[in-house]
């Protein structure tokens, strides 16, 4: 196999179905703290919520950390690949537009993980709206604005 960057290893095997479900994440360039400003993390929940409004796919669980985030999505119609480049491009133009930059937002790829009907979603989708908890941001989930889950 040829030896390819990590991001294009991502892609290796890479297969979307309509109506699986999936764990992406992806972080930010650098492991920036980008998030730790809340306004900004919105702007990534806005393009999430687009996505959903779209068709492309339901949002089941999410969180915006302060470098990363973790979106739960039963994908609708096209690819991740397809899904997570409009999140990520539409997402960089609105902090860049609120922000009077022009930086690159993103590390480039993202992970996956199609999930099986029979693992517990709603166990999941806890685990991911936990995060700011375990990272010792917050003392209760109520005290962190960037997370949602439709079982919680």
């Amino acid at each position: 196999m040829p030896d390819f960057p990590a991001s294009h290893r991502l892609r290796i095997g890479r297969y979307a179905e309509s109506n699986r479900i999936y764990l992406l994440t992806s972080n930010t360039l650098g492991r920036e703290p980008v998030f730790t400003d809340f306004t900004l993390g919105r702007l990534v929940v806005d393009q999430f919520r687009y996505a959903q409004d779209q068709g492309l796919a339901n949002s089941l669980a999410w969180v915006v950390m302060p470098d990363h985030f973790h979106w739960l999505v039963e994908l609708q119609q096209g690819s991740l690949s397809g899904l997570m480049q409009r999140v990520k491009s539409l997402s960089t133009k609105a902090i860049n537009k609120t922000t009077g930059c022009k930086n690159s937002l993103w590390q480039q790829g993202f992970h996956d993980r199609a999930l099986r009907r029979e693992e517990d979603l709603v166990k999941l989708a806890r685990y991911i709206v936990a995060n700011p908890l375990r990272a010792g941001l917050v003392k209760r989930l109520g005290d962190y604005p960037l997370w949602d889950a439709i079982w919680i």
